[in-house]
């Protein structure tokens, strides 16, 4: 599992043109799952994801109470070293990933994390507002 983990002022997704999730002041996560994944992998995400001290001074999203919006991306593990068509052989087929990007969602909200998701399998506008800007790549 792959996450790109940003601090933003404001994200949201929006899926023929209705706003599906939103926050302000917290973490937009890309998620990204892969043929090996598994239950446990996404409660480690999960708590990854949550207690990452990325925030303003070295904070967590468990420490502020931040919102964080997740958004499956099956492009992380895309793969363009051969060529400039990218391979998309590691990513996890949708029956799979589907049920493990949930996973992590529910396990964040277990951890009473405010959670918005955008909509698995639709084509969605992302937008945000970097802070920092602070990137970070969480590889499982």
């Amino acid at each position: 599992m792959r996450a790109v983990v940003q601090t933003v002022g404001r994200a949201s997704v929006t899926v023929d043109g209705e706003v599906v999730g939103a926050i302000e002041n917290g973490l937009l996560v890309l998620l990204g799952v892969t043929h090996t994944d598994t239950a446990e992998t996404a409660q480690t995400m999960a708590r990854k994801v949550h207690e990452l001290r990325i925030l303003d001074d070295e904070r967590s999203a468990a420490d502020t109470g931040a919102p964080i919006l997740v958004v499956s991306q099956f492009t992380l593990y895309g793969d363009a070293r051969k060529g400039r068509r990218p391979s998309w052989t590691a990513a996890a087929p949708a029956e799979v990933a589907e049920p493990l990007v949930t996973a992590v969602v529910d396990a964040l909200r277990q951890r009473n994390a405010p959670v918005e998701t955008g909509r698995f399998r639709a084509h969605m506008l992302v937008e945000s507002t970097n802070v920092g800007p602070r990137t970070l790549l969480l590889d499982l």
